[in-house]
């Protein structure tokens, strides 16, 4: 649905972005990642036509976007992070507008029109004045726009920028349930965001892709070369529980905590493949009662800060 090849993008004489490539399929909703002034805004400006590319190609359901340009833009429904609306028109007036602007065919319209406001939840804002709305409504109108002509694809940049958590958690929901229905590519800094939304991710840092996967595999690939985090939840004598600990082969450190329903938070950190198993069974066999374990997962919030602390990181 989406094809980026070579991408490349000089202001002048500085390089914003360099040979990126990526794809992405139907139906899949993919986080757009970095740091600010790594890239992203300038990627996604390419991709909707806004901005020409200094070499590389890229399509959008099948058509180049710069060879075809208005046959591409035809098939993107585009929330920028500023969304543009008009404050003074009423709702359906301002999507009806933007139907017309799209050449969706005038027998078409109201039905797109209905889609788009009751897809984004705003059926009983339909004749309401879009300057007199809350930002969240407001935000709400501009997915309204970006699907109205039943595009492919999705480009939303900072969907949720500005929002109340209410409306943040509404909005997201809303980009999943349109994800179910369009190719969607989602560019945002709130990390716990992507989590929540996006099957995939891909890394930009200093113009260069620098990860494209899941986050799951991604933190299984970072953790590869790292010790092994796990926590225990331990009831017990605390100086015997670190003793039994501290034997277990492959322990490097352990941190011991009282929590509030008073067992021990024990935080182990070792390199050994069945850590975690070796744990238990230790911690059973003197006598201590382990009521919780599990290993500690790379959040993307770690995965995000690894892959654009340097300067050189492989893609892989």
């Amino acid at each position: 649905m989406i094809e980026v090849e070579g991408l490349t993008k000089y202001y002048d004489e500085r390089l914003a972005i360099a040979d990126v490539t990526f794809s992405v399929p139907r139906g899949q909703v993919l986080g757009f990642l970095g740091p600010n002034g790594a890239g992203k805004s300038t990627t996604m400006r390419i991709l909707t036509g806004y901005l020409s590319a200094s070499s590389g190609r890229a399509s959008i359901a099948g058509h180049d976007v710069f060879e075809s340009p208005v046959e591409s833009r035809l098939r993107i429904g585009y929330l920028p992070e500023s969304t543009p609306l008009y404050s003074e028109m009423r709702v359906a007036d301002y999507l009806r507008l933007m139907c017309r602007l799209r050449g969706v065919h005038p027998r078409r319209q109201a039905d797109r029109i209905d889609f788009a406001i009751e897809s984004c939840g705003l059926q009983a804002r339909r004749r309401d004045i879009i300057g007199r709305l809350s930002k969240g409504l407001r935000q709400r109108v501009g997915l309204a726009q970006a699907v109205v002509h039943d595009p492919d694809v999705l480009i939303l940049d900072e969907p949720t920028s500005g929002l109340d958590p209410g409306q943040t958690r509404e909005t997201r929901a809303l980009i999943v349930e349109l994800g179910r229905r369009h190719t969607v590519i989602l560019s945002s800094h709130i990390l716990s965001e992507v989590s929540a939304t996006c099957e995939r991710v891909v890394i930009i840092n200093q113009g260069r892709l620098v990860a494209d996967d899941a986050p799951g595999n991604l933190g299984k690939r970072l953790s590869q070369d790292r010790a092994t985090q796990v926590e225990l939840h331990v009831i017990g004598d605390r100086d015997r529980i670190l003793a039994v600990v501290e034997k277990v082969r492959g322990v490097e450190s352990v941190t011991v905590n009282p929590t509030e329903d008073g067992s021990w938070e024990v935080l182990v950190t070792g390199r050994r493949k069945d850590l975690q198993d070796a744990l238990a069974k230790a911690v059973v066999k003197g006598g201590q009662g382990l009521r919780q374990l599990q290993s500690r997962q790379l959040s993307l919030e770690d995965i995000f800060l690894e892959l654009t602390a340097s300067e050189e990181v492989p893609v892989g």
